[in-house]
């Protein structure tokens, strides 16, 4: 039951939340408290680090919505050997106000403000077995990722990753490519890993690599944070199998391009695999 005079959230007016480049010590306090919310006071970022950040070439974001900060985006240079580039280290958004697309609201204005300062590339990682976090990567953003990386984090007891390897996707993002990915039509495409679905619960199967297609699907589980509470050992079998994947099919130079709903499996997804095109030798 909502309190006389206080609104939900679903009651607020989400078009006017207010996207704003942070740079002052009490907005990046802020920034902190709201870190510190969303994961734990360990886990977040010291102001003092912030600050150098915001002087040195990165930006941090936020979202606010009616004044209060609801949600913000980190952001620090890159530099590989060869190129510079925009990191994007972290994401957060309040637990009240998630799943209303303040997410997607910041990383288009990442985009914008990246530009404008002269990036030409963003890269970031995600977990690919977090479903919400790939739709907005690479179906509503249009980032794509071109390399798996296992267990970069090592050990973390933060709830979301508890005793599984932290492998991640490393997505990059072109700050001059369109939002969004061109329309895929996944009719007719084989899957390289066979599912089943037993006690409610979908389980990898056999693995194909001698497809040779051009564009192949990878199912995953839509609930994994699920799976996990219910079924630990199948939870890391996914993992593994997920790993052993990806990681055959992007070190060979495939391209992951989108993630889609899968239309007839329930809690499945489908990661669409591409062959990276090459360049014109002419």
């Amino acid at each position: 039951m909502v309190r006389r005079g206080v609104r939900s959230v679903n009651q607020l007016d989400l078009s006017s939340i207010e996207i704003r480049n942070l740079d002052t010590i009490a907005e990046l306090e802020e920034v902190r408290r709201l870190e510190t919310l969303v994961w734990s006071l360990e886990d977040s970022v010291p102001v003092n680090q912030s600050v150098a950040v915001v002087k040195n070439g990165g930006f941090i974001l936020g979202a606010y919505l009616e004044g209060k900060l609801v949600g913000f985006q980190y952001s620090f240079p890159g530099f590989d050997g060869s190129k510079v580039y925009l990191c994007s280290h972290s994401l957060g958004i309040h637990p009240e106000y998630r799943r209303y697309g303040i997410g997607e609201k910041l990383k288009k204005a990442q985009k914008e403000l990246a530009a404008a300062k002269g990036y030409k590339l963003i890269t970031w990682t995600y977990d690919p077995l977090e479903t919400v976090n790939g739709n907005l990567n690479l179906h509503k953003l249009g980032a794509k990722c071109t390399c798996y990386l296992e267990n970069v984090y090592g050990e973390m007891a933060d709830g979301l990753n508890d005793g599984l390897p932290t492998d991640r996707f490393l997505v990059e993002w072109k700050t001059d490519s369109p939002v969004g990915p061109p329309t895929v039509v996944i009719d007719g495409l084989k899957l390289v890993i066979i599912t089943i679905i037993a006690r409610n619960l979908l389980i990898p199967g056999e693995t194909d690599f001698t497809l040779k297609d051009d564009k192949l699907l990878v199912p995953v589980p839509g609930n994994f944070q699920e799976i996990k509470k219910a079924d630990f050992s199948l939870a890391l079998a996914w993992r593994n199998k997920t790993r052993e994947v990806f990681a055959h099919f992007l070190g060979e130079g495939w391209v992951v391009s989108d993630l889609v709903k899968d239309p007839l499996v329930p809690n499945q997804y489908l990661y669409l695999l591409e062959r990276e095109e090459q360049p014109d030798g002419n």
